[in-house]
């Protein structure tokens, strides 16, 4: 008989695993641009052109008490990941949601917790800039699960760090040309 083993979810907020911050341009006014709408509205196929080959589906959905939630599969190095991002920000200019993640690894599943935040600030009357921001914390599963692979913390956040900021730094520019193409065609 197996045994099942609850994960413990709790999300460890003092370690940092990965912290990413990347800025492009955005062609268009912070007057057309509305962060919130281009989510709520991302088609699957744009988010996935936004980090080829790495995000696979984006959907977007509501918690059972009716929030707003993005969910996101992408994979970050080895790992795929399900985030449930749900909106704690949702505005046109700033949105930051806060997922707890399931990862898929090559040793198994795992979980972390993810924060996302996206920003657009005025540059000139033509032009925005937008701030993408990726910081992940482990949760008490995600070092038992480390732990038991013989792998420390500072490892496991190097390899992280690796790979989130790789991954950050290509999709920050196309997401931005998407914000701009949905900025412009919709307002």
């Amino acid at each position: 008989m197996t045994e099942t083993i609850t994960p413990d979810r709790t999300v460890l907020t003092d370690k940092v695993l990965s912290h990413a911050v990347y800025t492009a341009t955005i062609d268009a006014p912070i007057e057309k641009v509305d962060i919130a709408e281009w989510l709520r509205t991302l088609p699957d196929k744009e988010y996935q052109r936004c980090a080829p080959p790495d995000h696979k589906a984006a959907g977007y959905t509501v918690t059972d008490d009716g929030r707003p939630m993005s969910i996101n599969v992408e994979m970050i190095g080895t790992g795929l990941v399900i985030q449930h991002y749900v909106y704690e920000i949702a505005e046109k200019d700033h949105c930051h949601m806060v997922s707890l993640s399931d990862v898929f690894t090559p040793k198994g599943w795992t979980t972390t917790q993810v924060i996302w935040d996206l920003k657009a600030e005025r540059i000139d009357e033509h032009t925005s800039k937008y701030t993408n921001t990726v910081t992940s914390h482990p949760t008490a599963d995600f070092m038992r699960f480390i732990e038991a692979q013989g792998q420390t913390f500072e490892e496991a956040a190097a390899a992280r760090q690796a790979a989130s900021g790789d991954h950050c730094r290509r999709e920050t520019p196309l997401y931005a040309a998407s914000i701009a193409r949905h900025a412009n065609r919709n307002k």
